[in-house]
């Protein structure tokens, strides 16, 4: 099994069991550039009843939905994505990783035979589902890969990869703070591992397995973050 994975196989047990993780509701501002205040209780109570909706895809005519639709990047920092021009995916031409949160407008979805030398992300099998996208005001087009056919064997990854309403609906009693620093892929003290999560991606090498009370290293494609969380509350952060 690939990396990125490893990474989201977790979340997508923890969203079927019982929703993400806890999150926070800030209503007062400390200082500027400073997260507010956060009512633990209160916050997961509402994050924990916070909708994020899944479709569980069996086949490649249920992935076609997404044609003409946006979706947003649940797990930022791990998805490569390629150009795509006269039709094809130029696999030769990788961009870069899908950022964290980022609106993607899906144009279509086609099927594609990967090149053996290619590391997309997912296992090869003979076809991959290819979700093809736009950046929100931008014309040129992109690819990366949602799922895989392997014989008669098909699996998809749609649910694991996006949101399919807007964050910043699904989360709405976060802080403008909050979302000012996420949709700018910082870290500020007073998030929580979720909101950061929601800033600098899922590709993240914990010292320990307790959430909220640990340091967690971030690989936000090739930056780092160091940030320590007290009763989840980022109070500690280093960039490089």
């Amino acid at each position: 099994m690939k990396s990125w994975k490893l990474i989201l196989f977790s979340t997508v047990l923890t969203l079927a069991v019982g929703g993400i993780y806890l999150a926070s509701v800030f209503k007062h501002r400390q200082n500027p550039g400073v997260v507010g205040q956060q009512d633990t209780s209160q916050a997961e109570t509402m994050d924990d009843v916070a909708v994020v909706r899944m479709e569980f895809p069996q086949h490649f005519e249920d992935v076609l939905s997404l044609q003409g639709k946006s979706v947003w990047m649940k797990n930022g920092y791990t998805m490569p994505y390629f150009t795509y021009t006269g039709g094809k995916v130029d696999f030769a031409k990788r961009v870069g990783l899908i950022a964290a949160a980022q609106r993607l407008e899906i144009k279509k979805v086609v099927k594609a035979t990967v090149p053996a030398k290619i590391d997309d992300g997912i296992e090869h099998g003979t076809k991959q589902a290819i979700a093809v996208f736009a950046l929100p005001g931008k014309e040129d087009l992109f690819a990366a890969p949602i799922g895989v056919m392997d014989g008669n064997e098909e699996r998809y990854y749609s649910d694991i990869l996006f949101f399919y309403d807007d964050p910043h609906t699904i989360y709405n009693n976060w802080s403008k703070d909050t979302w000012t620093a996420i949709d700018a892929h910082q870290v500020k003290p007073g998030m929580n591992e979720l909101q950061t999560r929601m800033a600098v991606g899922q590709k993240m090498h914990p010292e320990n397995q307790k959430e909220g009370d640990r340091t967690i290293t971030f690989d936000q494609d090739g930056k780092h973050w160091t940030v320590t969380f007290v009763k989840n509350r980022a109070t500690a952060i280093k960039s490089a």
